[in-house]
């Protein structure tokens, strides 16, 4: 199934992957940012006790 793609087809998988895991990761860093934000928001002063 794979095997049978073109050339130009695996260069352009290549490109995609090379610029959308970078955008996977700052995405998921913010999204980890944001979730303690509100855990600290919901506990208040107890939030960094767990």
């Amino acid at each position: 199934m794979f095997m049978d793609l073109e050339w130009y087809w695996w260069i352009l998988l290549l490109v995609l992957l090379a610029v959308f895991i970078p955008f996977k990761i700052k995405f998921m860093k913010w999204w980890n940012r944001r979730q303690q934000e509100k855990k600290k928001e919901q506990y208040g002063k107890w939030g960094d006790d767990e």
